[in-house]
């Protein structure tokens, strides 16, 4: 939300006539199973788990639960925009997949992400998304950091 907050104060003017998309992106499931294709054990050593159809519905729709109420707060905080469209986007996926290939596919001018500040130990580990769509999208990339609670700003 800070990422958002920050860009209607210092790069989205109230008069354009600009559409400003708030996408938000589902990752994927994070369903484990050492199953192959033909659902043979991969390795019977290892333990799996296969979720029932009624897991994976509840998990889908806390999923969209969550997409609904950040999307739902972000449009509050547009309400003031006069002129600029304000549209919504909920898409499934690999974040950095999807940021870059809806950037292109919807032909954005700029692309604004926040950043969560990982250390280096996680960035190895989980990457960084505003990284990869920096290094893999047509249009400029701004990425917004959200300040430390000690610069004041809170």
């Amino acid at each position: 939300m800070y990422a958002l907050s920050w860009s209607l104060q210092n790069v989205v003017f109230q008069n354009s006539k600009d559409t400003l998309i708030l996408l938000y992106v589902k990752p994927p499931h994070a369903i484990y199973t050492p199953l192959d294709a033909t659902g043979r054990i991969d390795d019977p050593e290892t333990p799996g788990y296969l979720f029932s159809s009624d897991i994976s519905a509840a998990i889908e729709k806390y999923s969209q639960e969550v997409a609904d109420c950040v999307l739902e707060k972000s449009k509050k905080l547009c309400k003031d925009l006069q002129n600029v469209k304000v549209e919504t986007r909920v898409e499934s996926g690999d974040p950095r997949d999807v940021i870059c290939e809806m950037s292109q596919k919807l032909g954005a001018h700029l692309l604004i992400m926040g950043s969560h500040g990982y250390g280096v130990v996680k960035r190895a580990f989980l990457g960084s998304v505003s990284n990869y769509c920096s290094q893999n999208v047509k249009c400029p990339v701004l990425i917004v950091k959200k300040p430390k609670p000690s610069a004041g700003i809170y």
